[in-house]
């Protein structure tokens, strides 16, 4: 009995070890949605340090004297803007990774 296991047992063995093993075009497909999720959220971050540079230009612009507060309204309404964007993109990235 134990001469017909080891057939058996070499043959689920192998076949295990095969199905765990990814083609090539696999990992090449893989690596290529990897680096356009990558890619996607350095645009994030660079998304986000454009809108705070925006955001601090708005408010070194203001005088002081008179439109405080909208100057302040707008800065703030740039940075939500941009980091909603950015956000929106990083999610994107992830549903890109998914895909994997």
């Amino acid at each position: 009995m134990n001469n017909y296991l080891k057939p058996v047992l070499a043959a689920a063995t192998l076949a295990f070890v095969l199905s765990a093993c990814d083609s090539k075009e696999e990992d090449r497909r893989e690596d290529v949605l990897e680096q356009r999720a990558d890619t996607m959220e350095e645009r994030a971050d660079v998304t986000r340090d454009r809108g705070e540079a925006t955001a601090d230009r708005i408010e070194r612009r203001d005088p002081g004297i008179m439109d405080s507060d909208s100057t302040d309204r707008a800065a703030e309404t740039t940075r939500e803007y941009t980091e909603e964007r950015a956000d929106q993109m990083e999610e994107q990235a992830d549903r890109v990774r998914e895909k994997k």
